[in-house]
């Protein structure tokens, strides 16, 4: 998170639906604290809202329209849609900002608000520091708005179909005709967009299985979608299907399942997609960027092919940035957020699984022979929940744990210490040529950090 941010994290406000910082009163001072940001540079400021299927989005959204138009924006409602849509409607449909009401992989009782510029871009980090400034200052001054008083916001159920017509148009002549393959929507956004691709893609001939499509406020991400690509490579399997792909909540990330139940994370698909860029002489620089959780074996296959690979922070967002800095054609992280600037402003689960589905038919390989060569080093993530997020270094204990670590493995591993930007949670990655090793040291470090900040 970024030094001074008191609300926003790496992928905006998340918490607890109901409860601060998602309690109604300052979710009402986040309406009126992006319209008083946007009337900065628009007389009449107009905003597109999208939610996920969490029982709390639809109160949440009516709360933050209620804020914006009492300080003079216009808001349009696109209903239940996926994160990337929002982007992509904000950007080309005229809307100075754009709204998702998500928290994208998390259980169904947190919620979240993401914030995107007309541009399609998340907002900048000062931006969002600017508007968390006046949030505090709007909640020194409101009182809670009357909940059953709020007029509700309408859906606008035919921006979902430009949105759709957008991924068709990403993949030209794609057909899903004759493939058997297996698609769970993790009950959250996809749900609402998938159903209608699929029957536009697939033709008389196909044979997609849609899995988890049928959201009822509390089973989103429940046991499945990307959070959980064991349970999609398990009906892979089942169903004799060539391959599966997975999303979770808003739907900005994929990840895929092959036809032996194998599943195929963040970075296959990187090194799939960056020598298919290569070979089409579309990868700028031969780079690609990736983050601190990419394995080393990613790293190794990528310079075979003579592609270089940079490491960003975690958070599409400083992937993004590192991109930008460096004109890369193609970024990443292990956990499926995959992005294609020449197509889309952020991270999209559904245009990632059609890019895949395009390299495939195209090629006339599978994805287990399109990655063959990817030799992934043992690895291992150890999550300990934290009652506060204090800088790990300044604590002996676990700054010990971590030298040790990083002396033992030397050039036959990697070690990454650092908190979630969602979720109160410090994360250890250890990654090592040495099972055993790399369990030892990641359990040691674990343990260090419960003993001084574990709930």
């Amino acid at each position: 998170m970024t030094d001074g941010r008191r609300l926003f994290g790496t992928d905006g406000i998340r918490a607890v639906a109901g409860e601060p910082p998602l309690d109604a009163r300052t979710i009402y001072a986040v309406g009126l604290a992006l319209a008083h940001s946007l009337r900065r540079t628009a007389a009449s400021p107009k905003v597109i809202l999208g939610r996920d299927t969490r029982a709390s989005s639809p109160w949440i959204t009516a709360t933050l329209a209620a804020g914006l138009r009492e300080a003079g924006a216009g808001v349009e409602n696109a209903g239940v849609i996926t994160t990337p849509a929002v982007a992509f409607l904000a950007r080309t449909h005229g809307f100075d900002a754009g709204v998702v009401i998500s928290a994208s992989h998390n259980p169904w009782q947190d919620n979240g608000i993401k914030l995107f510029g007309g541009d399609g871009f998340k907002l900048p980090d000062a931006v969002e520091l600017a508007i968390e400034d006046e949030i505090f200052h709007h909640l020194e001054q409101i009182a809670a708005p009357d909940a059953e008083k709020l007029p509700q916001v309408e859906d606008n159920f035919a921006l979902a179909n430009d949105y759709v017509q957008f991924l068709i148009d990403a993949a030209p002549g794609l057909s899903l005709a004759g493939l058997r393959m297996v698609a769970d929507c993790a009950n959250g956004a996809a749900a609402a967009v998938a159903p209608e691709l699929v029957r536009r893609l697939e033709g008389e001939a196909g044979q997609v299985l849609l899995l988890n499509v049928e959201p009822d406020g509390r089973n989103i991400n429940l046991n499945c979608g990307a959070l959980h690509p064991e349970y999609v490579a398990r009906e892979v399997k089942q169903h004799g299907a060539a391959l599966g792909v997975t999303f979770d909540g808003d739907a900005d990330r994929c990840m895929l399942a092959g036809a032996r139940g194998n599943v195929i994370n963040g970075d296959a698909i990187l090194l799939m997609a960056a020598r298919d860029l290569q070979a089409r002489g579309m990868l700028t620089g031969n780079l690609v960027v990736a983050t601190t959780m990419s394995n080393m074996g990613l790293e190794a296959a990528l310079k075979r092919s003579g592609i270089r690979m940079l490491r960003a922070p975690v958070g599409d967002r400083y992937v993004l940035e590192e991109m930008q800095k460096h004109n890369a054609a193609l970024g990443g992280e292990q956990s499926g957020h995959i992005l294609f600037p020449h197509l889309a402003t952020t991270g999209d689960g559904l245009l990632t699984a059609l890019v895949v589905l395009d390299l495939i038919a195209r090629s006339g390989k599978t994805v287990e022979e399109l990655t063959s060569d990817l030799k992934v080093f043992p690895q291992v993530i150890v999550n300990i929940k934290v009652r506060e997020k204090k800088p790990l270094a300044a604590i002996p204990a676990v700054a010990e744990a971590i030298r040790a670590a990083e002396e033992d493995l030397k050039d036959s591993g990697r070690v990454v210490i650092r908190y979630s930007g969602t979720e109160p949670l410090a994360r250890v990655m250890i990654e090592a040529e040495s099972e055993e090793a790399m369990r030892r040291h990641a359990e040691g470090i674990a343990e260090a950090i419960r003993g001084e900040l574990g709930v």
